[in-house]
């Protein structure tokens, strides 16, 4: 049996979001494997702030705001991903990396660890409200082109 649903041809803007999107979470997907592997090299870029304290304070995470960590970056990989192939699962990938940055992020500012120094800060404070409203546009983007048959 087949099943025939018409699709909508994809327009320019939408294949510039779906490769930024993919871009942005594919640094986030270096970072989490550079820093879940110990990398010292790649977390001493990180201005004023000591990779040692940075590794400290992760390991220093519960389990379930590690899980979320790994659910909010590779979840946004895989809607990525899934935005250039047109899939409708863009959109469920994407709720599953959101829950994934509410657990960490809810971690980080309510867990009641204090940051390392330089981390609770100008850019770096600011940071993960910046991710979680960039995951929130991914939602909404993906949502929209699957209304409108874009994605199929």
């Amino acid at each position: 049996m087949t099943v025939n649903r018409e699709t909508a041809r994809a327009p320019a803007w939408f294949w510039i979001v779906a490769v930024l999107a993919t871009l942005w979470n594919a640094f986030g997907g270096y970072d989490y494997w550079m820093t879940r592997t110990r990398n010292m090299d790649h977390l001493s870029q990180m201005p004023g702030i000591k990779a040692e304290d940075i590794l400290a304070y992760i390991d220093s995470y519960p389990l379930y705001a590690q899980i979320g960590w790994g659910l909010g970056v590779w979840g946004g990989l895989a809607g990525s991903v899934l935005l250039l192939m047109r899939s409708r699962y863009a959109v469920h990938a994407f709720a599953v990396s959101l829950l994934g940055m509410a657990l960490s992020f809810g971690y980080q500012y309510f867990g009641g660890s204090k940051m390392p120094a330089g981390m609770d800060e100008g850019a770096h404070k600011y940071m993960p409200l910046v991710i979680i409203a960039i995951g929130l546009g991914l939602l909404w983007f993906a949502r929209s082109m699957r209304g409108k048959a874009v994605l199929r």
